[in-house]
């Protein structure tokens, strides 16, 4: 075959990749305001940087599948973001529901091994029906599809892990936003195992979409995505910001950003959301607002586990990871759900070199018989267990109240590098009033109960505490800001050159 002929073939196959799954199903995309595969790519990554690799993959089962599978329904490859290189993979809904098949198998293992090998971050933007049907059926399409590659879902954390789940989201698409460091989910999608029509047939009843795996579900009960938005831009906005906070591989810092504007300005803007009652609840969220440089503060699960706020931020430009109980919500009392909120968000921090603040104002765990059945005490337990696996450098700010073990778990003692607190703070081994009623037997109401009250409380004050030296200084919340920056300076790992040991590099990311 002459030169020419052999290139006009290539030209062929290029342009029936570029083709997806044809005109009419993208056309009807376009109706629905929904991007496709290509236009979500071009919104996720920088323009031009672009390199598509497995660009003629196609069903390896049979003929008249390949026909019908340009790029096997998954385009991969490798671009920047802010300039930074990124392996992608990007779901073609258009071609056969973008299926998981044998090849396109193969296409993201090397996407995610290249990702892991040469120290970049790992993005999959997720829509897709799971496994392609009959390639997965019998012997064969088990022995050739599943299981050949053993690090196919395994997570040491070497470089950060993104995901969106957006319209229909089954199998393979589920699976990576449960594997990712962050995901983010389409409001009106559904991200679940098997769609509703499979869940069905195998329960025998009618299954509608929202109650199987609806965006609610997942950002109040299950807590398997960070954050919600609206549209596909949206989505792949957010994927971009997660990344900016994050370094390319565990080897290396977070990029520093400029100080924003307006950074440290008016910090006694505290004094006029803290309370000056100790027993009125307040937004924890406004004064993390404060503190931190301005338009910074990225939260994580807002709608899970509410007592508990984490998100990663910037202090003077610097990426922070900030853990802090948030009293609006139950008084600020840490639910097993705020628990593996703050463990995910720990284990994160940890793998890949970013400082921990916390701010503590909490009465305790929550307790009683839903708790407990919830597993409270096993996920206390993990909670325990992250924070002294914690590794980076780690600041406790005693905001309010710091009782029980709760104490203990958002890094009081000596589960810290440093631990300041402000002058309101109190800290015990429980709530003054529960103490009462246990030491003196007397509860609300009863005569003699606030003289017992007011004498329990004597010795809830930060005073003793700093004057043994187990808290290492009280400041002013309006000196909150400067004091973390110096602190956190002080304590960077010199030695290491800023990296931490990542003892939680294995830690479950969804449990």
């Amino acid at each position: 075959m002459a030169h020419e002929d052999i290139l006009d073939e290539l030209d062929r196959r290029r342009a029936a990749a570029c083709a997806m799954g044809g005109e009419e199903k993208l056309a009807r995309r376009r109706e629905r305001g929904t991007l496709n595969a290509e236009e979500r790519l071009d919104a996720l990554i920088d323009e031009g940087s672009f390199y598509e690799t497995g660009f003629l993959g196609r069903s390896s089962f049979s003929a008249q599948a390949a026909g019908k599978s340009p790029r096997d329904g998954k385009i991969t490859g490798f671009g920047t973001i802010d300039g930074r290189d990124v392996g992608v993979v990007v779901n073609d809904f258009t071609t056969m529901g973008a299926s998981t098949g044998a090849t396109n198998s193969k296409k993201i293992g090397y996407i995610r091994k290249t990702c892991t090998e040469k120290g970049m971050p790992f993005v999959h933007v997720g829509e897709s029906t799971g496994a392609r049907l009959p390639d997965a059926m019998g012997s064969r399409g088990m022995g050739q599809m599943l299981g050949n590659d053993t690090t196919q879902f395994r997570r040491m954390r070497e470089s950060p892990w993104a995901a969106a789940a957006l319209d229909t989201s089954f199998g393979s698409s589920a699976w990576l936003c449960c594997c990712a460091d962050f995901a983010v989910m389409k409001k009106g999608s559904i991200m679940s195992v098997s769609s509703p029509r499979l869940v069905s047939m195998a329960i025998g009843e009618k299954v509608e979409l929202e109650e199987l795996g609806g965006w609610r579900i997942h950002a109040e009960q299950t807590g398997l995505i960070d954050q919600f938005v609206d549209t596909d831009e949206e989505a792949m906005a957010a994927l971009r910001r997660f990344l900016s906070y994050m370094p390319g591989h565990n080897g290396e810092l977070p990029p520093t950003a400029p100080v924003a504007e307006g950074s440290g300005d008016d910090q006694e803007r505290i004094l006029d959301i803290l309370p000056e009652t100790r027993n009125r609840v307040y937004n924890m969220k406004k004064i993390i607002d404060v503190i931190f440089d301005v338009g910074s503060v990225f939260e994580f699960k807002p709608r899970f586990g509410k007592s508990a706020v984490v998100a990663l931020a910037r202090l003077e430009g610097k990426v922070v990871g900030v853990v802090a109980n948030n009293p609006q919500v139950g008084g600020g009392a840490l639910s097993a759900e705020a628990c593996r909120k703050i463990i995910d968000f720990t284990v994160l921090c940890d793998s890949f070199n970013i400082p921990i603040v916390r701010l503590m104002d909490t009465p305790g765990f929550v307790v009683g018989t839903d708790a407990e059945r919830r597993g409270a005490p096993g996920h206390i337990m993990n909670f325990m267990n992250a924070t002294c696996l914690t590794t980076v450098p780690q600041v406790t700010v005693i905001c309010r109240k710091a009782y029980g073990r709760a104490y203990v778990a958002m890094g009081g003692g000596a589960h810290n590098d440093s631990m300041i607190a402000w002058p309101m703070a109190e800290v015990s081994f429980m709530d003054p009033v529960f103490a009462t009623s246990i030491v003196h037997n007397r509860t609300p109401g009863d005569e003699g109960f606030e003289d017992a009250l007011i004498e329990i409380q004597k010795d809830l004050e930060i005073w003793d505490m700093a004057t043994i030296f187990s808290a290492h200084d009280v400041i002013k919340p309006q000196e909150t800001r400067s004091s973390l920056i110096r602190i956190l300076d002080i304590h960077q790992r010199r030695r290491s050159g800023g990296i931490g040991d990542h003892l939680m590099r294995s830690w479950p990311t969804s449990y």
